[in-house]
């Protein structure tokens, strides 16, 4: 309880402040227009439902990432059950952006702030039947106030790093609170599990389902626009591409860019910001190498001397990844804990991280010891190790093979995942 007291304190007193982080205006960073109260709890008196029957099913998906890897599972969740409402929130605006994607199979709606009112008011209006949240986002409010309603709470694609378990374990009773009203983890792996019940949670209400991001699937359409993009950049050039990266990352990309064009001086860098609102920034890092920005481009062939692809749009990394020869995956190069390498290996794309990727810890790992991944310690061997795999067309095209078994070997995640939830529908 004193957790809790302590928790709310905090977070009122820090009210203004998240307010500002979330919808202070950024360049290149859409907002949340008209819609920005839902994040308060408050929501249209259409929304309020009469009838218990039509109790939506909640799933919450924090951002981008996250509901591009619900999407396959909300797709066959409602094969099985087409009379199942589906509730799916996110917070950020890029989020929702995906969640129209899934059309009428969902009705998207923001998550609410995690204060006790705001929380009242989503649960007050929508009565959702159950709360299934993707990956390990807890919010104390947000369950305090599923467990007082006796609604059960599944976490999908759970994981939990060495980090964040040994942070949680230093408040012990804080995470007891924190987890007793989840009903059951769906974890990644068997590492997360073992993490979850080293923290006490039982073995009664954990289960390794596999990611369900394994089940990726990159159709034909992205196959085909990954192709045409390459014809644009130049069939011929040696092409690789550095996804998701973050401020002070650029910079050593940019630096490796220029020990990889000693040995490949017609080589092009496709340089992918993680944060819209840093791409002007980024723009300005590129322009002495030669600068191509994909938002302005016309579809024209790139020039000779055009050593930058900035890839400054949204949803678009996948044909990106198509078109290049290998992948640098960021987030790794600075302490930010990397990003998925799971869509460069589906297509069969040598990867190369850094050393910080505890976020994907087990992931990385399988790729790195299969050989379809590589760890590059900086800046320096990141253009050393780019440079000679552009050297050598077996050498990534085995590495390729290696990284697409990889993600082959552990599909099924979906399906376990599906079971699972169906089941406790039932049962509740």
């Amino acid at each position: 309880m004193i957790y809790q007291l302590l928790y709310n304190l905090l977070i009122h007193l820090g009210l203004p402040l998240a307010l500002l982080a979330l919808y202070r205006p950024k360049k290149g960073k859409p907002g949340f227009g008209a819609r920005w109260a839902e994040h308060l709890g408050r929501f249209p008196a259409s929304d309020r439902l009469g009838e218990p029957s039509a109790s939506p099913l909640w799933i919450h998906a924090v951002s981008v990432g996250e509901t591009l890897a619900i999407s396959p599972f909300i797709r066959a969740l409602k094969a099985e059950r087409p009379d199942l409402p589906i509730l799916l929130t996110t917070t950020t605006r890029t989020g929702a952006e995906q969640a129209e994607k899934l059309g009428d199979l969902v009705m998207h709606r923001y998550a609410p702030l995690d204060y006790p009112w705001a929380v009242a008011g989503f649960l007050n209006t929508f009565k959702p039947r159950a709360l299934w949240v993707v990956e390990t986002e807890l919010w104390p409010n947000w369950l305090a106030a599923c467990e007082a309603r006796h609604l059960p709470v599944t976490i999908l694609n759970a994981r939990l790093s060495e980090r964040s378990c040994q942070r949680y374990a230093r408040f012990q009773g804080a995470f007891d609170a924190l987890s007793r009203p989840l009903s059951h983890l769906l974890c990644q792996h068997q590492d997360d599990g073992d993490r979850f019940h080293r923290l006490g949670i039982g073995r009664e209400r954990l289960a390794v389902t596999g990611s369900i991001k394994f089940d990726i699937r990159l159709g034909d359409e992205v196959i085909d626009r990954g192709r045409a993009l390459r014809q644009q950049l130049g069939q011929d050039r040696p092409i690789w591409i550095a996804a998701s990266t973050h401020q002070g990352e650029d910079e050593q990309v940019l630096a490796a860019f220029e020990r990889v064009q000693r040995d490949h001086p017609q080589a092009l860098l496709i340089l992918v910001p993680r944060h819209p609102e840093r791409f002007d920034r980024v723009a300005e890092l590129c322009a002495p190498y030669g600068c191509v920005r994909r938002s302005r481009q016309q579809g024209e062939p790139l020039k000779p001397s055009d050593g930058v692809y900035l890839g400054d749009t949204m949803g678009e990394l996948p044909l990106m990844l198509a078109a290049s020869d290998l992948a640098f995956v960021g987030g790794s190069l600075v302490p930010i804990g990397g990003h998925n390498l799971l869509e460069p290996a589906a297509l069969g794309k040598p990867c190369l991280t850094g050393p910080a990727y505890f976020n994907f810890s087990d992931i990385t790992r399988q790729l790195l010891a299969q050989g379809g991944a590589a760890l590059v310690a900086d800046s320096a061997e990141l253009g050393d190790r780019v440079s000679a795999l552009l050297a050598d067309e077996g050498a990534r095209r085995e590495m390729g093979e290696q990284a697409r078994a990889v993600v082959l070997r552990n599909q099924g995640a979906l399906a376990r995942t599906l079971s699972h939830c169906l089941a406790s529908l039932e049962s509740g």
